[in-house]
């Protein structure tokens, strides 16, 4: 089917499911979609008082989120409408994908890739703690070797500078590092990599694995991610650096390969319990630091936008999709030359259901983008930083600025997570293709 038809298939499967409402709920549709829009806003509120509550209220908040939409859709079976409620989701469901299919090829292409020779010297590092000891479960020392990389497994029972095993590295002829572990390990390993204009290899034995979630790397098996030393390509994408305190500080700086995070999020990072349970900690402490803020009051400016006050700021290598409003999905690019900006201010449990309903369309949520610099400042010498997950803390204000194309990462050819374009979906856009095309085609007929 051509883009055409796929567009307009898009607009009559949307159309549909309002008809179905309609047509078979007749007046109660009006009664449908309020029900359904108070349970959506009261599950939201239960989220956001089980993030700013302990104890008992947070028990009932949970029992909230859980029994709002059983609410909803008991009320829907006993007015014998659940199925008119099912077809339309259906229905609705089908023009959305519809509509993202038709608009891929109106997305950006993918990183560029360049075919490279097979490198001679590899040096890989890996940290045995990673993922819950995923060198060990899948044989990476023992399979990278035998492809012909020196592999230096770090002793957990000592701390290792791996900056300094990068550069020693170097130094001894290596023409590719490489990192089996965490995103904060990578960042630093890629560093030393950009600075030598060395190619950087990843290998997904983190347990989040973000940055290799964005370059398509396998995640479930990162053995797979050893092809890259047999049959490799290049892409070159942009890498963040930090630079705190001094103003016009020339040194190279922190590097952050994801994001840098100040505010809410980067106080979480810097608790001792956080590396050990993350979720739990996180529970624990949202509460406080979401009611009763520690005073530390931000401020940040990027190009012309200037926002004074966000609890929570996160600046990323390459700004992350459309549609995520919480920095934790893809970015679609790491090679855009542009830093991303997320400013949340929420401060009551409305504020907390707009930004959960409409997204980056919230008023506790501002976005925007920066080519040259992003400037943190606080009512503080120094602030707490997450810098790829890892805590720091750094004098203000804090600069983040991004360096285009210096890091080369080698990656297997054939890679299982490289997205195939499913873009956000835009019902302007969606609308404008199927008439455009119409218009044109039937230009073309009268001719």
């Amino acid at each position: 089917m051509s883009r055409r038809g796929i567009a307009r298939l898009a607009l009559a499967a949307g159309a549909a499911a309002l008809l179905v409402l309609v047509v078979f709920g007749g007046l109660g549709s009006l009664v449908l979609m309020g029900v359904g829009w108070a349970g959506l806003a009261l599950t939201a509120a239960g989220v956001w008082w089980m993030l700013t509550h302990t104890g008992w209220i947070r028990v009932l908040a949970a029992l909230l989120v859980v029994a709002a939409p059983l609410g909803v859709l008991l009320l829907y079976a006993a007015a014998g409408l659940l199925w008119v409620v099912v077809a339309s989701l259906g229905l609705w469901a089908l023009a959305v994908s519809a509509g993202r299919a038709a608009l891929v090829e109106d997305t950006s292409p993918s990183m560029t890739e360049r075919s490279v020779s097979r490198a001679k010297r590899p040096f890989l590092i890996m940290n045995p703690l990673s993922g819950g000891g995923k060198v060990e479960r899948f044989h990476l020392a023992e399979r990278a070797r035998t492809l012909g990389a020196e592999v230096v497994v770090l002793d957990p029972a000592q701390r290792q500078d791996v900056t300094e095993l990068a550069c020693r590295a170097v130094q001894g002829g290596a023409d590719l590092l490489g990192v089996a572990g965490g995103d904060g390990t990578q960042a630093s390993v890629a560093g030393v990599a950009a600075e030598h204009d060395i190619p950087f290899m990843v290998i997904s034995a983190g347990t989040r694995n973000h940055f290799a979630k964005d370059l398509g790397l396998d995640r479930q098996d990162p053995s797979r991610c050893l092809e890259a030393l047999t049959d490799g390509v290049e892409l070159r994408i942009d890498l963040g650096y930090l630079h705190a305190g001094v103003p016009g500080d020339r040194s190279a700086g922190r590097v952050f390969i994801n994001n840098a995070s100040f505010g809410v999020y980067a106080e979480v990072v810097q608790s001792p319990a956080y590396r050990d349970d993350k979720a739990r900690t996180i529970l624990e402490m949202l509460p406080d630091l979401l009611t009763h803020p520690s005073g530390t009051r931000l401020s940040v400016r990027a190009g012309s936008l200037t926002t004074d006050g966000p609890q929570a700021v996160l600046v990323s290598n390459n700004p992350y999709e459309r549609g995520d409003s919480a920095g934790l999905g893809r970015r679609e690019r790491l090679d855009s030359g542009e830093l991303g900006v997320l400013c949340v201010s929420v401060g009551n449990a409305a504020e907390a259901t707009e930004l959960l309903l409409r997204g980056r369309q919230g008023r506790g949520l501002t976005t925007a983008t920066a080519r040259r610099e992003v400037v943190v400042d606080a009512d503080a010498p120094v602030i707490p930083v997450g810098v790829d997950g890892e805590a720091l803390m750094l004098p203000t204000p804090v600069r983040c600025r991004l360096a285009a194309g210096a890091l080369r990462v080698r990656v297997p050819r054939n890679r299982p997570g490289v997205p195939h374009g499913a873009p956000p979906m835009d019902w302007r856009r969606v609308r404008r293709l199927a008439l455009t095309m119409g218009r044109v085609a039937a230009g073309r007929g009268a001719a």
